[in-house]
C-alpha cells in the first residue's frame, strides 16, 4: 500500500459513521438548543401571539418553550452517556403517533367521528 492509499483509507475511516468523532458530532447536533431558543423567540413575536389569540382565544404564555429550553440546557451539563440513556428512555416512553385498530374497531371509530355527516347504513338481517 502506498502513501496515497493509506491516506485515503484513513480519510474513509474518519468519515465512517462508527468513528468516535462523527458520532460525537451527531450527538452534539442532537443536543443543539438553538431550535428551542428559536421557538421561544418566535413564541414572543406579535405574529405568533395574534395567531394563538385568533385560534384559541388566549395568548400563549410560552411556558412549554421555556421548559424545553431549560431541559435542553440541563442535558448539556450531563455526561454524553447519561444523555444518550435519557434520550433513549424518552423515545421509548413516547406514544406512537398512530392508533392501531382492527378493521372492526376502525369502522366503529369512523362512524362515531363522522357518522353525523351520513345516514347510518341499515342493520343487516341475521
Amino acid at each position: 500500500m502506498d502513501a496515497k492509499e493509506g491516506e485515503k483509507a484513513a480519510d474513509a475511516a474518519a468519515a465512517s459513521p462508527s468513528s468516535p468523532t462523527t458520532s460525537s458530532l451527531r450527538e452534539a447536533r442532537k443536543l443543539s438548543c438553538t431550535k428551542h431558543f428559536d421557538a421561544l423567540w418566535f413564541c414572543y413575536s406579535p405574529f405568533h401571539q395574534v395567531q394563538q389569540y385568533y385560534r384559541h382565544g388566549e395568548f400563549d404564555n410560552c411556558f412549554g418553550k421555556w421548559n424545553a429550553l431549560f431541559d435542553c440546557l440541563n442535558l448539556k451539563t450531563k455526561k454524553s452517556s447519561e444523555v444518550q440513556e435519557i434520550l433513549e428512555a424518552r423515545e421509548k416512553a413516547k406514544q406512537h403517533i398512530w392508533t392501531f385498530r382492527t378493521v372492526e374497531e376502525a369502522s366503529v371509530n369512523w362512524w362515531m367521528m363522522y357518522g353525523h355527516i351520513f345516514k347510518l347504513p341499515p342493520k343487516p338481517d341475521p
